[in-house]
């Protein structure tokens, strides 16, 4: 396995016989995700994330205001996530989120990236203690490779 860092972009790839390849990793209380690599996602743009980021699929309950809106994870790193939902807030509004996992981990999100009609990238702020532990540990758990 190696780590590459391209500016602020950082790459992890796993050689197997000569071919770098991905693994798929099992589940953590109901998501799914693998290791996402640099060519899985062609960059449409310069790339700015700092930490890695992993796909990830699960529920999400997003709480704007009196409305409360249903939607999904497609990837998920320690600060940040993209939520996949065809009805988008704006660059800058501010929500909590709760991701419907076996322990549900609730969050501060903002929104910094809208792509229309397929969701929107958001930072990740968790304040509560025990939900803060919960999405430590489900990073974690991302990060290392399941039998």
């Amino acid at each position: 396995m190696s780590v590459r860092k391209s500016g602020a972009a950082i790459f992890l790839t796993q050689a197997s016989g000569g071919q770098a390849r991905r693994s798929s990793l099992g589940s953590l209380a109901g998501g799914s995700f693998r290791s996402m690599t640099s060519g899985e996602h062609p960059p449409r743009h310069l790339e700015r994330r700092w930490a890695t980021r992993y796909s990830f699929r699960a529920e999400l309950e997003i709480e704007w205001g009196s409305a409360v809106l249903r939607a999904k994870t497609r990837d998920i790193s320690s600060n940040g996530m993209f939520i996949e939902s065809a009805d988008t807030l704006w660059v800058g509004a501010g929500f909590t989120a709760r991701l419907a996992l076996e322990r549900p981990v609730q969050m501060d999100c903002s929104v910094k990236r809208v792509e229309p009609g397929r969701g929107m990238a958001v930072t990740v702020n968790v304040s509560e203690e025990q939900h803060q532990r919960r999405y430590q540990d489900l990073i974690a758990s991302l990060t290392r490779p399941q039998p």
